[in-house]
């Protein structure tokens, strides 16, 4: 008799059973794909009677202090924090935090 067939070989194991596989994610699997990243300054509430009124040289005040950190988003989840920078005369962003990189996608919050 073969090896294989005395019985005392290891049970055949389906690839979707192997947790070893699913506890070292292959992040080159997904290096290519695009995102779309977007900053958010502030937000604010108006009535569309405000809004309609809204001309050149309005201005808008937002709930935010001018020294607090911007939200990054990632395809509408809170990634990060950061400040604008200036980046060749464009505006950029500097990542100041990591938003809940140990609470893993359930500590993320979402943009409505």
């Amino acid at each position: 008799m073969t090896e294989l067939s005395d019985g005392t070989a290891a049970p055949h194991r389906d690839r979707r059973d192997n947790r070893d596989i699913a506890a070292q994610p292959n992040f080159d699997l997904l290096a290519g794909v695009s995102l779309r990243v977007s900053v958010e300054v502030g937000s604010t509430s108006m009535t569309l009677s405000e809004l309609l009124a809204l001309a050149e040289g309005s201005v808008i005040e937002l709930d935010r202090a001018a020294a607090d950190l911007l939200d990054i988003y990632a395809n509408g989840t809170l990634i990060a924090k950061g400040e604008i920078v200036s980046v060749d005369g464009r505006y950029g962003i500097q990542v100041a935090e990591v938003v809940a990189p140990d609470r893993g996608i359930a500590g993320f919050d979402r943009r409505k």
